[in-house]
């Protein structure tokens, strides 16, 4: 799918990291310049970059060596996400309305979800609502929700019939199992592990038949973890949350030969409350 054009990307492999960097201004002066410098990744999805293009430095808003694709929200200083590849997109889509249910054009500004086509694979970022119980918040990540699943169906079946394969990566802000949070008893009636979001995940994995690339890789393990609070030593001490995906199509899923959280080796070289989720996929 990926010939050799001298790019960092290996032929015949597609290596895509997403991360939710939590202010994207902020996270250039603790580390993501000297991170992008390094990566191998040949499609790059972040969320919650939270600035209009033209606020973000140069180096960062049109790196050499990648095309860029961002979607900020119209409210201000709110969510945002952008998509980097090393290769030209062959279409830009920001946001889903009018194909998705109804109500789904409410998204196309906030900043929450675009998508780009390369050769046969389509990948997304997405950054769905946090929500917080007994909020507007919460209501407005139901309404996503609602809106979203329609379209990861619709999504599936147009790329089957060109042929594409899709990975939507993001942070989804629902921890699907108890293996996905370490507090999950103290979480139960918590926005991100409430038993209906939960049970909305699982019909993207079963009903819209996508799947959780890495939790494929990893079956058993606890985690692998991708975001911890600020608040006290979540993060030394592993109390952390997997809400960061690459959900995708069974045909691209089935040939990822690696997938893992790309963890700062200690709190202060963090630059993001989130860390990279990397998947390799052999194509």
């Amino acid at each position: 799918m990926y010939a050799d054009t001298g790019c960092r990307y290996r032929a015949g492999m597609l290596t895509v990291t997403s991360v939710n960097v939590n202010g994207l201004r902020a996270a250039a002066k603790k580390g993501f310049v000297e991170w992008l410098a390094r990566t191998e990744a040949d499609v790059i999805c972040l969320q919650e970059v939270r600035a209009e293009p033209q606020q973000l430095p140069e180096e960062v808003r049109d790196p050499e060596g990648w095309h860029t694709v961002h979607a900020p929200a119209a409210a201000k200083g709110r969510a945002g996400v952008s998509l980097y590849s090393r290769r030209a997109p062959e279409r830009v889509q920001i946001g889903f309305g009018g194909f998705g249910d109804a109500g789904s054009e409410e998204f196309d500004a906030s900043g929450r979800y675009v998508e780009i086509d390369l050769p046969g694979v389509t990948v997304a970022s997405l950054y769905l609502p946090s929500g917080e119980v007994g909020t507007e918040k919460q209501d407005e990540k139901e309404r996503f929700m609602a809106a979203f699943l329609p379209y990861l169906k619709g999504l599936k079946k147009r790329a089957a019939a060109e042929g594409r394969e899709v990975v939507v990566c993001g942070d989804w802000n629902i921890a699907h199992r108890e293996a996905d949070l370490k507090n999950w008893k103290a979480n139960k009636k918590n926005s991100g592990f409430l038993p209906e979001e939960r049970e909305w995940l699982t019909r993207v994995f079963g009903e819209a038949e996508y799947v959780d690339v890495v939790r494929a890789l990893h079956p058993d393990e606890e985690g692998p973890y991708s975001w911890w609070s600020y608040r006290g030593r979540a993060f030394d001490n592993d109390t952390g949350w997997r809400i960061d995906y690459q959900v995708a199509t069974p045909g691209l899923a089935g040939r990822a030969v690696k997938g893992w959280v790309e963890r700062a080796a200690t709190h202060a070289e963090r630059w993001s409350d989130h860390a990279p989720v990397t998947v390799v996929f052999e194509q």
